[in-house]
């Protein structure tokens, strides 16, 4: 691991926010068109740059706010006997009093850059899934209970993953990256495809055409080939190299099937439970850990509940609700022969 000098993180975001500051009072002081073109090329060179002119807006609306609520405020005769000292001292507290009022508006406001060309939103309900051309002629594929957000540019292309899982298949541009924004990371393509999912604590990324370079946080940048998949956490990359089963299994969903390969029940249950509105659930500890394999179709999640009773110790009980729970069969219990070996 390479040393950076002391410090020169700080410098750099330093400057960055510097810039994004001046850029922000040139935007709001009747900016041309080409004024515009240049900030958003700024904006759009580097998600640093974003995150800081999102800070720097927000640092000016709340400064507006606070002119504008000053210049509301009538001040009482009883001030014209205020002592010069009392004065002072009143001004300092204003002047901290505001400094706290932006902080806590910065720290509290949701960052989300929006650029001049806009946002599209896409999305998909429980049990849902949809294909969606995009304006660029790259193909979103969005899974079951899915989000995400699209902004274009004549300078770059980029996507968000609100939530759920998404999968791509780039339209080749080189003159405009596609920048795919995944909780901290950012995963650049050109032309390519790939498949990204939001796990409860970590993003997991599978490619299955191309390359892509993939950056989070501090770590340093990583190239991910086709065949090659990652795991993304705050403050870490882990590659791996993914045999032809395990993509496929990992984006079965595209043809609306679910590849179970020796998962524990557990774990099929919940995969099973993102294409239900109605949950299968686990009623016994000891359904848990048994394991299943098999291929099934997302709508029909009968058919695997089906293939847990014929080839497990597992019984099934319907909820009033729609909901499913899983029981250990206890075959001498409830008076039914062994299974045969």
């Amino acid at each position: 691991m390479q040393a950076s000098e002391p410090g020169s993180s700080y410098a750099g975001r330093d400057a960055i926010e510097a810039e994004a500051a001046r850029l922000l009072a040139r935007l709001n002081s009747d900016p041309s068109p080409d004024d515009e073109a240049e900030i958003c090329a700024w904006i759009e060179a580097d998600p640093r740059h974003a995150v800081a002119f999102a800070r720097a807006e927000a640092a000016w609306d709340a400064s507006e706010r606070l002119k504008s609520a000053a210049a509301d405020i009538t001040l009482p005769p009883i001030q014209q006997i205020i002592s010069e000292a009392d004065q002072r001292r009143l001004s300092r507290n204003i002047m901290v009093a505001a400094g706290v009022a932006i902080l806590l508006f910065v720290v509290a406001a949701i960052v989300t850059v929006r650029t001049f060309s806009g946002v599209e939103r896409y999305e998909t309900g429980v049990g849902q899934m949809r294909d969606i051309a995009l304006e660029d002629g790259s193909i979103l594929h969005l899974n079951s209970d899915s989000e995400v957000e699209a902004r274009f540019t004549s300078n770059g292309r980029k996507v968000r993953v609100m939530k759920g899982e998404a999968s791509f298949e780039i339209s080749h541009d080189p003159a405009r990256p596609f920048d795919v924004e995944a909780r901290a990371a950012v995963i650049r393509a050109v032309g390519t495809a790939f498949n990204v999912r939001l796990r409860p604590s970590l993003v997991e990324l599978t490619v299955t055409h191309g390359q892509v370079t993939v950056h989070c946080g501090d770590s340093p940048l990583q190239q991910v080939a086709a065949g090659s998949g990652a795991v993304i956490q705050p403050r870490s990359i882990s590659l791996t190299r993914l045999g032809p089963k395990i993509v496929e299994q990992r984006t079965a969903w595209r043809a609306q099937m679910v590849e179970l390969d020796g998962e524990t029940v557990e774990q099929a249950a919940d995969e099973f439970n993102r294409y239900r509105k109605a949950p299968i659930l686990i009623g016994d500890t000891r359904v848990s850990a048994l394991r299943i394999g098999g291929r099934f179709r997302t709508t029909d999640s009968q058919e695997f509940l089906s293939a847990l009773q014929l080839s497990l110790p597992i019984r099934v009980v319907d909820g009033e609700d729609g909901s499913v729970m899983l029981l250990y069969r206890d075959n001498a219990a409830d008076g039914e022969p062994p299974p045969l070996a």
